[in-house]
Protein backbone atom coordinates (compact mmCIF):
# COMPACT_ATOMS: atom_id res chain seq x y z
CA UNK A 1 0.00 0.00 0.00
CA UNK A 2 2.60 1.94 0.67
CA UNK A 3 4.49 1.76 -2.70
CA UNK A 4 1.20 2.72 -4.53
CA UNK A 5 0.90 6.13 -2.38
CA UNK A 6 4.27 6.80 -3.35
CA UNK A 7 4.04 5.90 -6.87
CA UNK A 8 0.37 7.91 -7.04
CA UNK A 9 2.13 11.24 -5.24
CA UNK A 10 5.12 10.84 -7.97
CA UNK A 11 2.84 10.43 -10.74
CA UNK A 12 0.83 13.46 -9.41
CA UNK A 13 4.40 15.41 -8.97
CA UNK A 14 5.48 14.84 -12.25
CA UNK A 15 2.22 15.69 -14.01
CA UNK A 16 1.82 18.87 -11.97
CA UNK A 17 5.40 19.90 -13.38
CA UNK A 18 4.78 18.90 -17.07
CA UNK A 19 1.81 20.98 -16.83
CA UNK A 20 3.45 23.77 -14.81
CA UNK A 21 6.50 23.66 -17.58
CA UNK A 22 3.59 23.93 -20.23
CA UNK A 23 1.84 26.91 -18.84
CA UNK A 24 4.97 28.56 -18.24
CA UNK A 25 6.30 28.13 -21.60
CA UNK A 26 2.63 29.78 -22.86
CA UNK A 27 2.71 32.84 -20.61
CA UNK A 28 6.34 32.94 -22.06
CA UNK A 29 5.34 32.81 -25.47
CA UNK A 30 2.13 35.81 -24.68
CA UNK A 31 4.84 37.51 -23.25
CA UNK A 32 7.09 37.86 -26.25
CA UNK A 33 4.42 37.94 -28.37
CA UNK A 34 2.94 40.84 -26.47
CA UNK A 35 6.35 42.97 -26.30
CA UNK A 36 6.83 42.07 -29.55
CA UNK A 37 3.70 44.02 -30.67
CA UNK A 38 4.51 47.03 -28.26
CA UNK A 39 7.68 47.00 -29.79
CA UNK A 40 6.00 47.53 -32.99
CA UNK A 41 3.49 49.99 -31.82
CA UNK A 42 6.22 52.55 -30.46
CA UNK A 43 7.61 52.06 -33.92
CA UNK A 44 4.97 53.32 -36.00
CA UNK A 45 4.00 56.14 -33.29
CA UNK A 46 7.60 56.84 -33.62
CA UNK A 47 7.71 57.23 -37.17
CA UNK A 48 4.57 59.20 -37.30
CA UNK A 49 5.93 61.31 -35.11
CA UNK A 50 9.15 62.22 -37.09
CA UNK A 51 7.16 62.44 -40.21
CA UNK A 52 4.83 64.91 -38.40
CA UNK A 53 7.95 67.16 -37.33
CA UNK A 54 9.34 66.79 -40.99
CA UNK A 55 5.83 68.24 -42.54
CA UNK A 56 6.25 71.23 -39.65
CA UNK A 57 9.78 71.57 -40.88
CA UNK A 58 8.56 71.84 -44.51
CA UNK A 59 5.43 74.30 -43.89
CA UNK A 60 7.84 76.27 -41.64
CA UNK A 61 10.78 76.49 -44.25
CA UNK A 62 8.12 77.23 -46.66
CA UNK A 63 6.48 80.18 -44.45
CA UNK A 64 10.24 81.71 -44.10
CA UNK A 65 11.51 81.48 -47.61
CA UNK A 66 7.93 83.18 -48.69
CA UNK A 67 8.07 86.10 -46.12
CA UNK A 68 12.07 86.71 -47.17
CA UNK A 69 10.62 86.49 -51.13
CA UNK A 70 8.38 89.51 -49.83
CA UNK A 71 10.70 91.09 -47.45
CA UNK A 72 12.84 91.18 -50.73
CA UNK A 73 10.23 92.16 -53.09
CA UNK A 74 9.34 95.67 -50.86
CA UNK A 75 12.95 96.12 -50.38
CA UNK A 76 13.64 96.41 -54.02
CA UNK A 77 10.29 98.38 -54.78
CA UNK A 78 11.57 100.92 -52.04
CA UNK A 79 15.13 101.12 -54.03
CA UNK A 80 13.51 101.17 -57.13
CA UNK A 81 10.94 104.16 -56.03
CA UNK A 82 14.01 106.28 -54.43
CA UNK A 83 15.72 105.97 -57.78
CA UNK A 84 13.14 107.59 -59.61
CA UNK A 85 12.55 110.19 -56.77
CA UNK A 86 16.70 110.95 -57.30
CA UNK A 87 16.16 111.01 -60.94
CA UNK A 88 13.07 113.03 -60.69
CA UNK A 89 14.98 115.67 -58.37
CA UNK A 90 18.16 115.46 -60.58
CA UNK A 91 16.28 116.28 -63.69
CA UNK A 92 14.29 119.09 -61.71
CA UNK A 93 17.15 120.65 -60.60
CA UNK A 94 19.25 120.55 -64.06
CA UNK A 95 15.98 121.87 -65.61
CA UNK A 96 15.88 124.80 -62.76
CA UNK A 97 19.47 125.08 -63.64
CA UNK A 98 19.09 125.78 -67.86
CA UNK A 99 16.47 128.36 -66.91
CA UNK A 100 18.61 129.93 -64.05
CA UNK A 101 21.25 130.60 -66.89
Amino acid sequence: MKKVVLSLALVAVLGLSFTSCRETKEKTEDAVENAADAADEAAENATDAAGEAVDSAVDATGEAVDSAVDAAGEAADDAVDKAVEAGNDAANKATDNMKGN
